[in-house]
């Protein structure tokens, strides 16, 4: 079992930033790799970004490139996406998810491939 807690969300005015932790406790080294979600509100969830266990592979929506960073601190079970350039559209809740540490990062958009998630983070970009 493996628990995800997400935070960081909050009220940003477009072209501001915030940065999304998402802390993992229980059986963390068997489902490493993290995605990062959003659902806006009438819209399907999306795939953000995802990381692989190691830190050492990356993967972004095109949405997002060049825009979010996504990064793992191993040592304190946390994974950061820090947002850069926030639009309006980048408005939605922000979900983590867990998936197995083997992972078949041609699909890591999809989330069915996930096994856990957070309760989600609301992000609004507004002025």
């Amino acid at each position: 079992q493996v628990q995800l807690v997400e935070s960081g969300g909050g009220l940003v005015q477009p072209g501001g930033s915030l940065r999304l932790s998402c802390t993992a406790s229980g059986f963390t080294s068997d489902y490493s790799t993290i995605g990062w979600f959003r659902q806006a509100p009438g819209k399907e969830r999306e795939g953000v970004s995802c990381i692989s266990s190691s830190g050492g592979n990356i993967f972004y929506a095109d949405s997002v490139k060049g825009r979010f960073t996504l990064s793992r601190d191993n040592a304190k079970n946390t994974v950061y996406l820090q947002m850069n350039s926030l639009k309006p559209e980048d408005t939605a809740v922000y979900f983590c998810a867990a998936g197995p540490r083997l992972f078949n990062y041609y699909q890591w958009s999809r989330d069915y491939k996930y096994n856990y998630w957070g309760q989600g983070t609301q992000v609004t970009v507004s002025s």
